[in-house]
Formats: structure tokens, C-alpha cells, sequence
């Protein structure tokens, strides 16, 4: 054990000993910190990433089951001509849209492939094709997936099938029957349309064309709506085979 200072040496060593372990400790506080950092922008872009496919992904999803793909034949396609199995599509978005009248809808609306929207509406032409062996019957689905600040009560959407057009649209908002510019009600809250169809035999395609827009004659198409979002869903699964 020394005693002396030796000129105050020792006390120097010990200050100088101090200051490596708070040294040390600084370090490792800052290396934890930058970890922390690191990871809260990790989980920020991660966010970010998610927001934005989801959007951008999110007006318009056309799905079927991979199962029904794989085994079945069954199969997605933005043309009439069958290229490769396809179980899930996606239409383009359309950012800010405000109000329109359905009458103000091209009428060559069912006649192009693809996404084709116009600046205030979704429009997207598919095939379903059953390109296996068997006739089968299918259902379809087609649904509002996820909406806010009350869009649906104002939103419509026609569907073509074939060539045959159905407008839909959400009940009357005081509970008094169907809007007048609709041909059907929305079967529920959530559920715009249902349908099995049977005897879809092999190289059978039925051609599907959705419009989606904001009906500015609605009486719920007011201000409050503004800012909202809504996304749809379609989705195809075989009831049976023969």
C-alpha cells in the first residue's frame, strides 16, 4: 500500500484512472444510443415502407386462392390471352380524388385492359380464366376492405361482367331503400356484391371491368368525407368441380 503522494503522482494516476472508466462508459452509452437511433429509423422506414405500399396497393385488389391456382387452373390476367398464373392483382391508385357524376364516366369504359383510371375514378379491366381441365363453379367476393371518414356512404361501383353493367352503392344513409343512380344495395356494411357462378368450363374467361368513384349527387358527399380513404377487395375461390 503506498502512502505518499510522491508530488501528488499518484493522485494523478488515480484523477487519470477516473477518467478512463468514465471514458469507457461515455463510449459505450454513445455506442448504445447510435444502436437505438439506428433501430427507431429502421422501424420508422419500416413504417414508412408499409404506409406506402399499402396505399400505393390500396384502391383495387383482385385475389384467388393459390390452391385453386395451382391445382385447379384457375387463374388471373389483365389481357385475354394467358401468359403465366397470376393469383393476385393489383390496380393502380388514384390520390386526391374528388366528386364526379356517373354520368361522366367514359363510355368506353369496359374496352381497355388494365388500370385505365381517369383523374376522379378507379377503373381496372381483368380476365378470371380457367385454364386447367374440369368445369368448375366458382364464387366471387367483392368487398370494401378498409375505409375511413365515412367515404362509403358516397362511393359507388360498377361492375362489369361480360359486358353486362350493375351499379352499386351503399343503402340510404336514413335507411329508406336504394340510391337512385344505383341498380343494387350493398349486401352489407362491408359486402358490396356475391355471386357463385356454375358450368365455367375449360379455356372459359369471364372479363371483369370495376369502376370505383365519388358520387358528387350523393347527399352524404359532404365536406366531412374529405381527407377519407377507402380500399376494395375481390376475391375468387371454386365451390366445385366436375
Amino acid at each position: 500500500m503506498i502512502l505518499a503522494d510522491n508530488g501528488g503522482k499518484i493522485k494523478d494516476v488515480v484523477r487519470l484512472r477516473r477518467t478512463a472508466k468514465e471514458v469507457k462508459k461515455h463510449a459505450f452509452v454513445m455506442r448504445m444510443m447510435a444502436l437505438l437511433i439506428i433501430i427507431l429509423i429502421a422501424l420508422v422506414a419500416i413504417a414508412y415502407a408499409v404506409s406506402y405500399f399499402y396505399d400505393k396497393f390500396g384502391s383495387f385488389t383482385v385475389r384467388i386462392d393459390k390452391y385453386d391456382m395451382v391445382n385447379q387452373g384457375l387463374s388471373l390476367s389483365e389481357t385475354p390471352e394467358y401468359g403465366r398464373a397470376i393469383s393476385v392483382l393489383n390496380a393502380e391508385v388514384v390520390y386526391d380524388m374528388t366528386n364526379i357524376s356517373g354520368e361522366d364516366l367514359p363510355e368506353n369504359i369496359d374496352s381497355v385492359n388494365g388500370s385505365h383510371n381517369g383523374t376522379n375514378y378507379i377503373a381496372y379491366t381483368f380476365y378470371l380464366i380457367n385454364s386447367g381441365d374440369d368445369t368448375l363453379s366458382y364464387q366471387s367476393e367483392l368487398y370494401v376492405d378498409n375505409v375511413s371518414k365515412g367515404v362509403d356512404e358516397a362511393v359507388r361501383v360498377a361492375v362489369f361482367k361480360n359486358g353486362e353493367k350493375t351499379v352499386y352503392g351503399k343503402t340510404k344513409s336514413n335507411g329508406k331503400g336504394i340510391e337512385s343512380d344505383c341498380d343494387e344495395e350493398f349486401l352489407s356494411s362491408s359486402l358490396v356484391r356475391k355471386e357463385v357462378v356454375t358450368d365455367f368450363e375449360p379455356r372459359s374467361k369471364d372479363k371483369y371491368t370495376i369502376v370505383i368513384w365519388l358520387e358528387g349527387n350523393d347527399p352524404d358527399c359532404v365536406d366531412d368525407i374529405v381527407g377519407g380513404t377507402i380500399k376494395f377487395g375481390m376475391d375468387f375461390k371454386i365451390t366445385e368441380t366436375t
